[in-house]
Protein backbone atom coordinates (compact mmCIF):
# COMPACT_ATOMS: atom_id res chain seq x y z
CA UNK A 1 0.00 0.00 0.00
CA UNK A 2 1.33 3.46 -0.93
CA UNK A 3 2.34 5.66 1.97
CA UNK A 4 0.54 8.98 1.91
CA UNK A 5 2.55 12.20 2.16
CA UNK A 6 1.72 15.74 3.12
CA UNK A 7 3.02 18.64 1.06
CA UNK A 8 3.62 16.87 -2.27
CA UNK A 9 1.66 19.53 -4.20
CA UNK A 10 3.87 22.31 -2.79
CA UNK A 11 7.01 20.42 -3.87
CA UNK A 12 5.72 20.09 -7.44
CA UNK A 13 5.05 23.85 -7.55
CA UNK A 14 8.62 24.49 -6.36
CA UNK A 15 10.10 22.40 -9.17
CA UNK A 16 8.04 24.28 -11.80
CA UNK A 17 9.19 27.68 -10.48
CA UNK A 18 12.81 26.52 -10.54
CA UNK A 19 12.52 25.41 -14.19
CA UNK A 20 11.18 28.88 -15.07
CA UNK A 21 14.17 30.48 -13.36
CA UNK A 22 12.02 31.92 -10.60
CA UNK A 23 13.03 31.94 -6.96
CA UNK A 24 11.52 28.81 -5.43
CA UNK A 25 9.06 29.03 -2.61
CA UNK A 26 10.34 27.20 0.45
CA UNK A 27 8.54 23.88 0.26
CA UNK A 28 6.50 22.36 2.99
CA UNK A 29 8.53 19.37 4.10
CA UNK A 30 6.87 16.08 3.23
CA UNK A 31 5.99 13.98 6.24
CA UNK A 32 4.98 10.35 5.89
CA UNK A 33 1.55 9.56 7.26
CA UNK A 34 1.56 6.17 8.96
CA UNK A 35 -1.14 3.74 7.81
CA UNK A 36 -4.07 3.52 10.20
CA UNK A 37 -5.22 0.18 11.58
CA UNK A 38 -8.74 0.15 13.01
CA UNK A 39 -9.15 -2.68 15.53
CA UNK A 40 -12.77 -3.79 15.97
CA UNK A 41 -13.88 -5.98 18.88
CA UNK A 42 -16.93 -6.51 21.05
CA UNK A 43 -16.52 -9.26 23.63
CA UNK A 44 -14.28 -9.93 26.61
CA UNK A 45 -12.26 -12.70 24.90
CA UNK A 46 -11.69 -10.47 21.88
CA UNK A 47 -10.60 -7.59 24.12
CA UNK A 48 -8.12 -9.81 25.98
CA UNK A 49 -6.51 -11.12 22.81
CA UNK A 50 -6.59 -7.80 20.97
CA UNK A 51 -5.07 -5.77 23.82
CA UNK A 52 -1.41 -6.84 23.37
CA UNK A 53 -1.63 -6.16 19.64
CA UNK A 54 -3.31 -2.78 20.13
CA UNK A 55 -0.47 -1.87 22.48
CA UNK A 56 2.04 -3.11 19.91
CA UNK A 57 0.50 -1.07 17.11
CA UNK A 58 0.46 2.01 19.34
CA UNK A 59 4.17 1.50 20.07
CA UNK A 60 5.06 1.13 16.38
CA UNK A 61 6.71 4.08 14.63
CA UNK A 62 5.17 2.91 11.36
CA UNK A 63 1.50 2.45 12.24
CA UNK A 64 -1.34 4.48 13.69
CA UNK A 65 -3.87 2.75 15.95
CA UNK A 66 -7.58 3.42 16.30
CA UNK A 67 -10.05 1.18 18.11
CA UNK A 68 -13.78 0.53 17.90
CA UNK A 69 -15.92 -1.54 20.25
CA UNK A 70 -19.34 -2.90 19.42
CA UNK A 71 -19.93 -3.71 23.12
CA UNK A 72 -21.36 -7.15 22.44
CA UNK A 73 -20.30 -7.78 26.08
CA UNK A 74 -20.61 -4.41 27.82
CA UNK A 75 -19.49 -4.78 31.45
CA UNK A 76 -16.89 -7.50 30.94
CA UNK A 77 -15.50 -5.69 27.90
CA UNK A 78 -15.00 -2.46 29.84
CA UNK A 79 -13.20 -4.32 32.65
CA UNK A 80 -10.61 -5.70 30.24
CA UNK A 81 -10.11 -2.38 28.48
CA UNK A 82 -9.53 -0.70 31.84
CA UNK A 83 -7.04 -3.38 32.89
CA UNK A 84 -4.92 -2.97 29.75
CA UNK A 85 -5.40 0.78 29.35
CA UNK A 86 -7.29 0.58 26.04
CA UNK A 87 -9.50 3.61 25.33
CA UNK A 88 -11.76 3.04 22.30
CA UNK A 89 -12.07 5.81 19.72
CA UNK A 90 -15.53 4.61 18.70
CA UNK A 91 -18.23 2.80 20.71
CA UNK A 92 -21.24 1.43 18.82
CA UNK A 93 -22.93 0.05 21.98
CA UNK A 94 -25.05 -2.23 19.83
CA UNK A 95 -26.56 -4.65 22.34
CA UNK A 96 -30.27 -4.65 23.12
CA UNK A 97 -32.44 -7.03 25.12
CA UNK A 98 -33.49 -10.12 23.19
CA UNK A 99 -31.29 -9.33 20.21
CA UNK A 100 -30.74 -12.17 17.74
CA UNK A 101 -27.51 -13.13 16.00
CA UNK A 102 -28.87 -11.64 12.78
CA UNK A 103 -29.79 -8.48 14.66
CA UNK A 104 -26.24 -8.16 15.98
CA UNK A 105 -24.75 -8.77 12.53
CA UNK A 106 -27.06 -6.22 10.93
CA UNK A 107 -26.19 -3.51 13.43
CA UNK A 108 -22.45 -4.20 13.27
CA UNK A 109 -22.35 -4.00 9.48
CA UNK A 110 -24.62 -0.96 9.24
CA UNK A 111 -23.14 1.14 12.03
CA UNK A 112 -19.53 0.20 11.33
CA UNK A 113 -19.99 1.20 7.69
CA UNK A 114 -20.57 4.81 8.74
CA UNK A 115 -17.38 4.78 10.81
CA UNK A 116 -15.37 3.30 7.94
CA UNK A 117 -16.61 6.06 5.67
CA UNK A 118 -15.54 8.70 8.20
CA UNK A 119 -12.27 7.24 9.49
CA UNK A 120 -11.05 5.68 6.21
CA UNK A 121 -8.60 3.25 7.84
CA UNK A 122 -5.94 1.51 5.77
CA UNK A 123 -6.83 -1.84 7.34
CA UNK A 124 -9.39 -3.32 9.72
CA UNK A 125 -8.19 -5.79 12.36
CA UNK A 126 -10.60 -8.33 13.86
CA UNK A 127 -9.93 -11.07 16.40
CA UNK A 128 -11.50 -14.49 16.64
CA UNK A 129 -14.91 -15.74 15.62
CA UNK A 130 -17.82 -13.81 17.09
CA UNK A 131 -20.67 -12.15 15.21
CA UNK A 132 -18.82 -8.84 15.67
CA UNK A 133 -15.82 -10.32 13.83
CA UNK A 134 -17.84 -11.65 10.92
CA UNK A 135 -19.87 -8.46 10.57
CA UNK A 136 -16.83 -6.18 10.75
CA UNK A 137 -14.95 -8.27 8.19
CA UNK A 138 -17.87 -8.10 5.74
CA UNK A 139 -18.27 -4.34 6.26
CA UNK A 140 -14.57 -3.69 5.61
CA UNK A 141 -14.43 -6.04 2.62
CA UNK A 142 -17.43 -4.34 1.01
CA UNK A 143 -15.56 -1.03 1.22
CA UNK A 144 -12.37 -2.47 -0.25
CA UNK A 145 -10.46 -2.16 3.03
CA UNK A 146 -7.97 -4.97 3.79
CA UNK A 147 -9.07 -7.23 6.64
CA UNK A 148 -6.51 -8.57 9.12
CA UNK A 149 -7.72 -11.65 10.99
CA UNK A 150 -6.05 -12.31 14.34
CA UNK A 151 -6.30 -15.93 15.54
CA UNK A 152 -7.03 -17.13 12.02
CA UNK A 153 -7.34 -20.73 10.92
CA UNK A 154 -9.00 -22.36 13.92
CA UNK A 155 -11.32 -25.16 12.80
CA UNK A 156 -13.38 -27.73 14.68
CA UNK A 157 -14.42 -29.50 11.48
CA UNK A 158 -18.11 -29.20 12.40
CA UNK A 159 -19.97 -26.17 11.06
CA UNK A 160 -22.54 -26.47 13.88
CA UNK A 161 -20.07 -26.77 16.76
CA UNK A 162 -19.20 -24.36 18.13
CA UNK A 163 -22.16 -22.37 16.83
CA UNK A 164 -22.00 -19.81 15.30
CA UNK A 165 -18.24 -19.43 15.78
CA UNK A 166 -17.12 -22.08 13.27
CA UNK A 167 -19.11 -20.44 10.49
CA UNK A 168 -18.01 -16.94 11.51
CA UNK A 169 -14.29 -17.73 11.33
CA UNK A 170 -14.60 -19.56 8.00
CA UNK A 171 -16.50 -16.63 6.49
CA UNK A 172 -13.95 -14.17 7.87
CA UNK A 173 -11.07 -16.14 6.33
CA UNK A 174 -12.59 -15.78 2.88
CA UNK A 175 -12.46 -11.97 2.95
CA UNK A 176 -9.18 -11.44 4.84
CA UNK A 177 -5.97 -10.11 3.32
CA UNK A 178 -3.71 -11.16 6.21
CA UNK A 179 -4.22 -14.22 8.38
CA UNK A 180 -2.40 -14.13 11.74
CA UNK A 181 -2.45 -17.84 12.58
CA UNK A 182 -1.58 -18.84 16.15
CA UNK A 183 -0.08 -22.23 15.22
CA UNK A 184 1.26 -24.15 12.24
CA UNK A 185 -1.86 -26.35 12.35
CA UNK A 186 -4.03 -23.25 11.98
CA UNK A 187 -1.91 -22.22 9.01
CA UNK A 188 -2.35 -25.68 7.47
CA UNK A 189 -6.13 -25.38 7.87
CA UNK A 190 -6.06 -22.14 5.91
CA UNK A 191 -3.84 -23.55 3.16
CA UNK A 192 -6.19 -26.53 2.82
CA UNK A 193 -8.99 -24.03 2.10
CA UNK A 194 -7.00 -22.38 -0.68
CA UNK A 195 -5.56 -19.40 1.20
CA UNK A 196 -2.29 -18.12 -0.33
CA UNK A 197 0.66 -19.07 1.94
CA UNK A 198 2.08 -15.56 1.44
CA UNK A 199 -0.98 -14.15 3.21
CA UNK A 200 -0.47 -16.23 6.38
CA UNK A 201 1.88 -15.53 9.30
CA UNK A 202 2.29 -17.95 12.24
CA UNK A 203 2.58 -15.70 15.27
CA UNK A 204 1.59 -17.66 18.38
CA UNK A 205 -1.52 -16.58 20.24
CA UNK A 206 -1.75 -13.11 21.75
CA UNK A 207 -3.74 -14.58 24.66
CA UNK A 208 -0.38 -15.76 26.04
CA UNK A 209 0.97 -12.20 25.76
CA UNK A 210 -2.10 -10.94 27.63
CA UNK A 211 -1.73 -13.64 30.27
CA UNK A 212 1.89 -12.65 30.91
CA UNK A 213 0.82 -9.04 31.38
CA UNK A 214 -2.12 -9.86 33.65
CA UNK A 215 -0.32 -12.37 35.89
CA UNK A 216 2.46 -9.85 36.45
CA UNK A 217 -0.15 -7.41 37.79
CA UNK A 218 -1.04 -9.89 40.61
CA UNK A 219 -4.63 -8.69 40.90
CA UNK A 220 -6.18 -9.62 44.27
CA UNK A 221 -9.77 -10.93 43.98
CA UNK A 222 -12.25 -8.48 45.51
CA UNK A 223 -14.60 -11.12 46.93
CA UNK A 224 -13.28 -12.55 50.24
CA UNK A 225 -14.21 -16.16 49.48
CA UNK A 226 -12.34 -15.99 46.19
CA UNK A 227 -9.30 -14.48 47.89
CA UNK A 228 -9.49 -17.31 50.45
CA UNK A 229 -9.66 -19.85 47.61
CA UNK A 230 -6.44 -18.42 46.18
CA UNK A 231 -4.68 -18.55 49.56
CA UNK A 232 -5.71 -22.03 50.74
CA UNK A 233 -3.56 -25.15 50.39
CA UNK A 234 -6.59 -27.40 49.79
CA UNK A 235 -6.89 -29.10 46.37
CA UNK A 236 -8.64 -26.70 44.00
CA UNK A 237 -10.74 -27.15 40.87
CA UNK A 238 -11.66 -24.14 38.73
CA UNK A 239 -14.79 -24.61 36.59
CA UNK A 240 -16.21 -22.46 33.79
CA UNK A 241 -19.08 -23.38 31.48
CA UNK A 242 -21.16 -21.38 29.04
CA UNK A 243 -21.13 -22.99 25.59
CA UNK A 244 -24.31 -22.54 23.59
CA UNK A 245 -24.15 -26.14 22.35
CA UNK A 246 -23.99 -27.39 25.97
CA UNK A 247 -27.23 -25.72 27.03
CA UNK A 248 -29.99 -28.09 28.13
CA UNK A 249 -29.35 -31.69 29.18
CA UNK A 250 -25.58 -31.42 28.70
CA UNK A 251 -25.41 -28.47 31.10
CA UNK A 252 -27.52 -30.38 33.62
CA UNK A 253 -25.09 -33.29 33.34
CA UNK A 254 -22.23 -30.91 34.10
CA UNK A 255 -24.07 -29.71 37.21
CA UNK A 256 -24.64 -33.31 38.32
CA UNK A 257 -20.95 -34.10 37.87
CA UNK A 258 -19.92 -31.15 40.04
CA UNK A 259 -22.37 -32.25 42.74
CA UNK A 260 -20.97 -35.78 42.69
CA UNK A 261 -17.40 -34.50 42.95
CA UNK A 262 -18.31 -32.18 45.82
CA UNK A 263 -20.00 -34.99 47.74
CA UNK A 264 -17.30 -37.59 47.12
CA UNK A 265 -14.35 -35.27 47.78
CA UNK A 266 -15.19 -32.89 50.66
CA UNK A 267 -11.57 -31.73 50.82
CA UNK A 268 -11.81 -30.42 47.24
CA UNK A 269 -12.66 -26.74 46.73
CA UNK A 270 -14.59 -26.09 43.53
CA UNK A 271 -14.74 -22.49 42.31
CA UNK A 272 -17.50 -21.75 39.80
CA UNK A 273 -17.69 -18.21 38.39
CA UNK A 274 -21.27 -18.43 37.10
CA UNK A 275 -21.94 -17.20 33.57
CA UNK A 276 -24.68 -14.57 33.32
CA UNK A 277 -26.77 -16.65 30.92
CA UNK A 278 -29.84 -17.70 32.97
CA UNK A 279 -30.00 -21.03 31.12
CA UNK A 280 -26.54 -21.88 32.47
CA UNK A 281 -27.44 -20.83 36.01
CA UNK A 282 -30.77 -22.67 36.05
CA UNK A 283 -29.14 -25.90 34.91
CA UNK A 284 -26.09 -25.88 37.22
CA UNK A 285 -26.58 -23.81 40.37
CA UNK A 286 -29.51 -25.72 41.97
CA UNK A 287 -27.51 -28.93 41.66
CA UNK A 288 -24.55 -27.62 43.69
CA UNK A 289 -26.34 -25.29 46.12
CA UNK A 290 -26.14 -27.64 49.12
CA UNK A 291 -22.36 -28.09 49.04
CA UNK A 292 -20.14 -25.81 51.12
CA UNK A 293 -17.08 -26.75 49.08
CA UNK A 294 -18.61 -25.37 45.87
CA UNK A 295 -17.96 -21.63 45.76
CA UNK A 296 -20.26 -19.90 43.28
CA UNK A 297 -19.31 -16.35 42.33
CA UNK A 298 -20.32 -13.72 39.84
CA UNK A 299 -18.07 -13.52 36.76
CA UNK A 300 -14.55 -12.47 37.71
CA UNK A 301 -12.59 -9.69 36.06
CA UNK A 302 -9.83 -10.90 33.77
CA UNK A 303 -7.16 -9.85 36.25
CA UNK A 304 -8.90 -11.73 39.05
CA UNK A 305 -9.41 -14.76 36.84
CA UNK A 306 -5.73 -15.05 35.95
CA UNK A 307 -4.87 -14.94 39.67
CA UNK A 308 -7.43 -17.68 40.39
CA UNK A 309 -6.27 -19.82 37.47
CA UNK A 310 -2.66 -19.59 38.62
CA UNK A 311 -3.71 -20.76 42.11
CA UNK A 312 -5.86 -23.69 40.92
CA UNK A 313 -4.69 -27.27 40.47
CA UNK A 314 -7.00 -28.36 37.65
CA UNK A 315 -9.23 -26.46 35.22
CA UNK A 316 -12.54 -27.92 33.98
CA UNK A 317 -14.04 -25.84 31.18
CA UNK A 318 -15.85 -25.62 27.87
CA UNK A 319 -14.08 -22.34 27.03
CA UNK A 320 -11.79 -21.95 24.06
CA UNK A 321 -9.35 -19.37 25.40
CA UNK A 322 -8.72 -21.19 28.67
CA UNK A 323 -7.43 -24.17 26.69
CA UNK A 324 -4.64 -21.86 25.55
CA UNK A 325 -4.01 -19.95 28.77
CA UNK A 326 -3.94 -22.64 31.45
CA UNK A 327 -1.10 -24.70 29.91
CA UNK A 328 1.15 -21.64 30.19
CA UNK A 329 0.57 -21.78 33.93
CA UNK A 330 1.19 -25.53 34.10
CA UNK A 331 -2.47 -26.35 34.77
CA UNK A 332 -4.06 -29.51 33.31
CA UNK A 333 -7.24 -28.68 31.39
CA UNK A 334 -10.26 -30.96 30.99
CA UNK A 335 -12.55 -29.74 28.20
CA UNK A 336 -16.29 -30.46 28.42
CA UNK A 337 -16.84 -30.68 24.68
CA UNK A 338 -16.91 -33.45 22.09
CA UNK A 339 -14.46 -31.67 19.80
CA UNK A 340 -12.13 -28.70 19.85
CA UNK A 341 -10.78 -26.23 17.33
CA UNK A 342 -7.60 -26.22 19.42
CA UNK A 343 -6.29 -29.78 18.95
CA UNK A 344 -2.65 -28.77 19.40
CA UNK A 345 -2.95 -28.88 23.20
CA UNK A 346 -4.63 -32.29 23.06
CA UNK A 347 -1.72 -33.56 20.97
CA UNK A 348 0.79 -31.93 23.32
CA UNK A 349 -0.89 -33.56 26.31
CA UNK A 350 -1.85 -30.45 28.31
CA UNK A 351 -5.57 -30.73 27.44
CA UNK A 352 -7.97 -33.70 27.42
CA UNK A 353 -11.47 -33.84 25.96
CA UNK A 354 -13.95 -35.33 28.45
CA UNK A 355 -17.31 -34.37 26.90
CA UNK A 356 -20.34 -33.66 29.07
CA UNK A 357 -21.14 -37.12 30.39
CA UNK A 358 -21.41 -37.03 34.18
CA UNK A 359 -19.41 -40.21 34.79
CA UNK A 360 -16.62 -39.22 32.40
CA UNK A 361 -16.19 -35.81 34.03
CA UNK A 362 -16.07 -37.30 37.53
CA UNK A 363 -13.63 -40.02 36.48
CA UNK A 364 -11.19 -37.66 34.73
CA UNK A 365 -11.18 -35.03 37.48
CA UNK A 366 -10.65 -37.74 40.09
CA UNK A 367 -7.82 -39.26 38.07
CA UNK A 368 -5.89 -36.00 38.03
CA UNK A 369 -6.20 -35.52 41.78
CA UNK A 370 -5.35 -39.16 42.56
CA UNK A 371 -2.64 -39.92 39.99
CA UNK A 372 0.44 -37.76 40.62
CA UNK A 373 2.27 -39.08 37.57
CA UNK A 374 -0.69 -38.45 35.27
CA UNK A 375 -1.12 -34.96 36.69
CA UNK A 376 2.55 -34.12 36.23
CA UNK A 377 2.62 -35.30 32.62
CA UNK A 378 -0.19 -32.87 31.75
CA UNK A 379 1.15 -30.02 33.88
CA UNK A 380 4.60 -30.16 32.28
CA UNK A 381 3.49 -30.59 28.67
CA UNK A 382 4.83 -28.16 26.09
CA UNK A 383 2.54 -25.18 25.49
CA UNK A 384 1.85 -25.10 21.73
CA UNK A 385 0.15 -21.71 21.71
CA UNK A 386 2.70 -19.03 22.35
CA UNK A 387 5.76 -17.57 24.03
CA UNK A 388 4.56 -14.06 24.81
CA UNK A 389 5.81 -12.51 21.54
CA UNK A 390 2.77 -13.01 19.32
CA UNK A 391 2.01 -9.28 19.24
CA UNK A 392 5.56 -8.46 18.12
CA UNK A 393 5.30 -10.90 15.21
CA UNK A 394 1.81 -9.66 14.35
CA UNK A 395 2.89 -6.01 14.22
CA UNK A 396 5.73 -6.93 11.87
CA UNK A 397 3.35 -8.84 9.58
CA UNK A 398 0.91 -5.90 9.53
CA UNK A 399 3.71 -3.47 8.72
CA UNK A 400 4.75 -5.73 5.85
CA UNK A 401 1.18 -5.90 4.54
CA UNK A 402 0.92 -2.11 4.54
CA UNK A 403 4.35 -1.59 2.99
CA UNK A 404 6.08 -0.02 5.98
CA UNK A 405 8.12 -2.90 7.39
CA UNK A 406 9.18 -6.53 7.08
CA UNK A 407 8.11 -9.77 8.72
CA UNK A 408 10.21 -11.49 11.37
CA UNK A 409 10.70 -15.17 12.24
CA UNK A 410 7.50 -17.12 12.89
CA UNK A 411 6.48 -18.83 16.12
CA UNK A 412 7.54 -22.41 16.84
CA UNK A 413 6.43 -24.17 20.05
CA UNK A 414 8.93 -24.94 22.76
CA UNK A 415 8.96 -25.48 26.48
CA UNK A 416 8.50 -21.90 27.59
CA UNK A 417 11.10 -20.47 30.00
CA UNK A 418 8.26 -18.36 31.43
CA UNK A 419 6.24 -21.53 32.07
CA UNK A 420 9.22 -23.08 33.85
CA UNK A 421 9.58 -20.01 36.06
CA UNK A 422 5.91 -20.24 37.02
CA UNK A 423 6.37 -23.86 38.11
CA UNK A 424 9.19 -23.05 40.52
Amino acid sequence: MTRHTIGSTANIKCEKRARRGERPILPIRSQPVSPTVLTVFGTRPEAIKAAPLIRGIEASDNLRSRTLVTAQHREMLDQVNDLFGVEPDFDLNIMAAGQTLNGIASRVIGELDAVLAEAAPDAVLVQGDTTTVMGAAIAAFNRGIPVIHLEAGLRSGNIASPFPEEANRKLTSQVSSLHLAPTSRSRDNLLAEGIDPADVAVTGNTVIDALHLAVAMKVTPAEPKVADYVATDRPKLLVTTHRRENLGSAMESIGDALAELAAARPELLILLPAHRNPLVREAVLPRVAEFNNVLVTEPLSYGEFTTVMAASDVVLTDSGGIQEEAPSLGKPVLVMRENTERPEAVTAGSVALVGTDRSAIVAEVSRLFDDARGYESMARAVNPYGDGRAAVRSVAAIEALLGVGERIDEFTPERSPWHSAQKQ
